[in-house]
């Protein structure tokens, strides 16, 4: 029996399970599986998938009790501590006859729930108090005497009879380029509509679920889209197309909410090397790849990198990284102070003759613009910030856009298609949302339109606005828009400490090099960042951050845990992704969303020259841990699968000839005199850096020349 999300479980499978989930994590100085409530947690996870606990967990807990029964005449409950460890152990090891199924899958999805009801987010059930938290030595929120949450600048948003006919312009997607964009066009005065897809989304109604946000989306994510409604497909090599749900890997999900992207957010707020605009010229074209120059160059940029941190707000040491292109001006902030990781990786560091140091990020180090220094808060990336001290679209550029009474925006509303007129111009936007009584449309006429929807959606609204003259999609003449999807390829290292080198000081990310980037290392194409990562979940740690040999449940588990949170360092980072033009986005022929519209399709894999250059940075992620003093080391791989996720970029590249590109160097649509893009789409290569700093940098530049444009 099923009620509320919880599953009344039988008295016999409630004992095994209580059993069974205590010796996966003993008590001892510190509660139990079931004292800290993990059973709780076990029944609502029973309630939310019956599926899969009718055909695997149920049978596999009544399987143990029959083979305990067999072997000692008893029920598994009743069994010694040693002798449930020796039956648990030989089930993981496949070495019970007459299983009803695989043994190990029962043993590992079992262990899976009991950890996530142990190490999770109390709210989910589970965890009472934090205890688990307190044992390994997780701080979840900001220092302890610094308010939060703070009040946030709330987003006056317009319904859809209170719009405008007409606009002077209409931006699609209220992230990171199109918060930019509709500040410089309303500070201008031109009268601004922002149409955004997902909600705003105030901090407490972000999800903090440790399985359901953008950095382990395992049950869903914490902003938009909905699981329900809005799926993309993945072009198999059979030429099948499987569906894929927002929060599942395949699906390279951005946040889709008011600010973008970066809601969730690391923050990490790097310029691209100057090499980066000219990898063609520098490297050669390698065999199946699309690698080519940007029309542009860094000083071209420069002025709006420029521009971007001291608008946006960024905290850095601007003399930390030299070489990587002329800076006029320092950043407006200093860097967060530096943590324990930082003094140990940096003391290696210095040991191997490299140059490292701070990391740039778009998050207060000071109060400013009214909003408080970072609160150093363990949970930074993939979270809404409680002290609103991370600089998103939403409290940045899309706030001064509002603030100018020149701008509206909608939220919970799509844009189905571009109206064109004759393949070269723009007339407005059809947009439409849902109400309880269906779909409600309407259309809105525009002087401009700045398509700032994330590399995926925005290819895929070009091609769903097709019309007589452009048959194939806006833009599509010659068959570019959506090929060269990308994103990043991380790769690196874990190692152990023997004393601890995490001092819980969030964001954590705090200490870069850029040794390997344009290095020459080994023939490599590009190379690019390593840094330390940011503050890691308790459950990103379980399920990603011990050693492959470490004990995983039982007692030795648990004191792994205890023994590896505070005393393991993660370094890795993104490479120059080599870009091919069969990683692409497509319209699906056969699957559309809750609005009737054709879904993404997506297709592609990773060039072999990343691949080449992502094991690299692991091999010195990895003497970077050894030189720190680390015990033990271990390097983590990257996927071989389309890369695109939240860096995701290139399937509107710019560049001089329409042939070879869809926009061209200002971000003009090739062919349209009032048609733009201003998100990653645009970038013809990815840095080997985190690319939103790029991505303002450029909204900054092309929104100037539409208001240059009249």
């Amino acid at each position: 029996m099923t009620t509320g999300g919880r599953k009344s479980l039988s008295a016999e499978v409630e004992l095994i399970l209580k059993a069974v989930a205590d010796r996966m994590i003993p008590g001892d100085a510190w509660p139990s599986a079931t004292d800290a409530g993990a059973l709780t947690y076990l029944e609502r996870q029973a309630g939310e998938d019956p599926a899969h606990w009718a055909t695997v967990i149920e049978p596999g807990l009544r399987a143990l009790n029959a083979e305990a029964a067999a072997r000692h005449g008893r029920p598994f409950a009743e069994l010694p501590a040693g002798e449930q460890d020796v039956l648990l152990d030989d089930v993981r090891h496949g070495r019970v006859r007459d299983w009803p199924a695989p043994a190990r899958p029962f043993f590992d999805a079992l262990l899976s729930l009991v950890a996530e009801g142990y190490y999770g987010t109390p709210e989910a059930g589970g965890n009472l108090g934090g205890r688990s938290w307190d044992m390994i030595g997780f701080r979840p929120g900001p220092l302890p005497g610094i308010p939060h949450p703070v009040p946030e600048t709330d987003l006056p948003q317009r319904s859809f009879e209170e719009l405008r006919d007409r606009y002077d312009a209409v931006v699609i997607g209220a992230g990171a380029g199109g918060s930019t964009a509709a500040a410089v066009l309303a500070e201008s005065g031109l009268q601004v509509l922002v149409v955004e897809r997902g909600s705003w989304l105030r901090y407490g109604e972000v999800g903090r679920d440790h399985l359901r946000n953008h950095r382990l989306s395992k049950y869903g994510h914490n902003t938009g889209p909905s699981l329900e409604g809005h799926p993309r497909t993945m072009l198999m090599p059979d030429g099948e197309e499987r569906m894929t749900a927002p929060h599942e890997g395949d699906y390279h999900n951005n946040a889709m909410t008011a600010g973008g992207g970066t809601r969730v957010y690391g923050a990490q707020a790097w310029r691209f090397h100057p090499e980066d605009f000219r990898m063609a010229t520098r490297y050669g074209i390698p065999d199946g790849s699309s690698l080519s120059d940007w029309p542009i160059g860094y000083a071209d940029l420069a002025p709006y990198y420029e521009r971007a941190e001291w608008e946006v707000g960024v905290s850095g040491d601007g003399e930390a990284h030299p070489g990587r292109g002329k800076r006029e001006r320092p950043y407006p902030m200093p860097a967060l102070s530096g943590t324990r990781e930082t003094e140990v990786l940096g003391k290696a560091a210095a040991k191997l003759g490299w140059t490292a140091g701070p990391v740039p990020l778009l998050i207060n180090s000071v109060e400013r613009d009214g909003r408080p220094a970072c609160g150093r808060c363990g949970q930074c990336v993939g979270f809404a910030c409680p002290t609103d001290s991370k600089n998103g679209g939403q409290n940045t550029m899309l706030a001064s856009a509002l603030a100018t009474g020149n701008c509206d925006l909608i939220c919970d509303t799509i844009v189905e298609r571009i109206d064109t007129e004759g393949g070269t111009h723009a007339a407005g936007v059809r947009l439409a949302r849902e109400t309880e009584g269906g779909i409600l449309r309407r259309q809105v006429r525009a002087g401009q339109v700045v398509v700032a929807a994330g590399a995926i959606e925005s290819a895929r609204l070009l091609l769903n606005s097709a019309s007589d003259a452009e048959p194939d999609g806006i833009g599509n003449r010659f068959g570019q828009v959506g090929r060269n999807l990308q994103g990043h390829l991380y790769a690196g290292a874990y190692g152990v400490f023997d004393e601890p080198v995490q001092d819980g000081l969030g964001p954590g990310v705090s200490i870069a090099t850029f040794r390997f980037d344009h290095s020459g290392e080994a023939g490599v194409i590009g190379g690019g960042l390593l840094a330390n990562d940011f503050t890691r979940l308790p459950l990103v740690h379980w399920y990603r951050a011990l050693a492959p040999d470490a004990a995983r449940w039982g007692s030795a588990g648990k004191e792994t845990m205890r023994d590896s949170f505070l005393r393991t360092s993660q370094i890795q980072g993104p490479i120059q992704e080599i870009p091919t033009a069969e990683s692409r986005v497509r319209l699906s022929a056969s699957v559309k969303d809750r609005f009737g519209l054709p879904v993404a399709k997506l297709s592609g894999s990773v060039h072999p020259e990343s691949l080449r250059a992502s094991s690299m940075l692991a091999e010195q992620a990895e003497k970077w841990l050894w030189t720190a003093g680390a015990r033990q080391v271990w390097r983590t791989r990257a996927g071989t699968g389309l890369s695109g996720g939240q860096h995701q970029a290139g399937t509107l590249r710019m560049g001089n000839d329409p042939t070879t590109s869809v926009t061209d160097p200002m971000g003009r649509v090739h062919g349209y005199d009032n048609l733009w893009v201003s998100d990653g789409s645009v970038h013809v290569t990815n840095g080997g850096v985190n690319p939103v700093l790029t991505i303002l940098a450029l909204a900054f530049r092309t929104a100037d020349n539409i208001v240059k444009q009249g």
